[in-house]
């Protein structure tokens, strides 16, 4: 009921879309199947996630109006530890909305906020998500997406840009084409994926970074998650 009420509260204050109510309902029925829980393949997603945001050249954190309604702090926080700056991307585009989010991620301690402009497009969109920031996404080697659509994922990719994304359907397209999926809620990934910072200890070195990448193999943390939710096995 809680994040339901954020989500209710983003779309009050402009920074939610109503579309973005019904795609948080398909993903709640997906939390409900695995549990509402960080499973332990998500958990060696996250490490591996982690890793591959510190080894990037040019991290970027992508933000939409679901994820800046749900975890604005954790966002700004995951930011500030790992020097992946913040940028604003909607599929519902406006000037108001993106001057909504980006006060409510000021209001959370964001410093600079990221926004899209017309100077700077990914070419094979033709939705409103092709427009992003010359010094943001559109330089990025890596872009975590904690919520995206598969349209842009596979757009990105097809850029190449790696893209971490946090889906609860491993199913769904955006898990499938992205580099690295963490089938987990938001609201539990983002703030364990700072947590695991803070358990590196600033113990950032190639080995540690590698390990962590190659333990993650995409295909079989999918199976797993599609097995946990068909079968619903602990």
């Amino acid at each position: 009921m809680l994040i339901r009420e954020r989500l209710v509260e983003g779309v009050n204050k402009g920074i939610t879309s109503q579309h973005g109510l019904i795609a948080h309902g398909r993903g709640e029925a997906f939390d409900y199947l695995i549990g509402e829980r960080t499973r332990d393949f998500a958990e060696i997603t996250i490490r591996a996630a982690v890793a591959m945001m510190f080894r990037a050249d040019r991290p970027v954190i992508s933000v939409n109006g679901n994820a800046a309604a749900l975890v604005p702090g954790d966002l700004v926080r995951l930011s500030e530890v790992t020097g992946a700056p913040l940028e604003i991307n909607l599929f519902h585009h406006s000037r108001e909305r993106i001057a909504a989010i980006a006060a409510h991620l000021r209001e959370f301690g964001a410093v600079d906020v990221l926004e899209p402009t017309a100077d700077a497009v990914i070419v094979s969109l033709s939705s409103d998500r092709r427009y992003v920031n010359p010094d943001g996404i559109a330089r990025a080697d890596v872009v975590f997406v904690p919520l995206e659509d598969g349209d842009r994922c596979g757009a990105l990719r097809a850029a190449g840009k790696s893209v971490i994304t946090v889906d609860l359907n491993p199913m769904s397209r955006t898990s499938r084409d992205a580099s690295i999926t963490i089938v987990d809620n938001v609201v539990r990934a983002v703030p364990r994926m700072i947590a695991r910072v803070a358990e590196l200890g600033g113990a950032l070195d190639e080995a540690t970074l590698r390990r962590d990448i190659d333990s993650y193999a995409h295909d079989s943390i999918l199976v797993k998650a599609e097995h946990a939710i068909r079968s619903g096995a602990s």
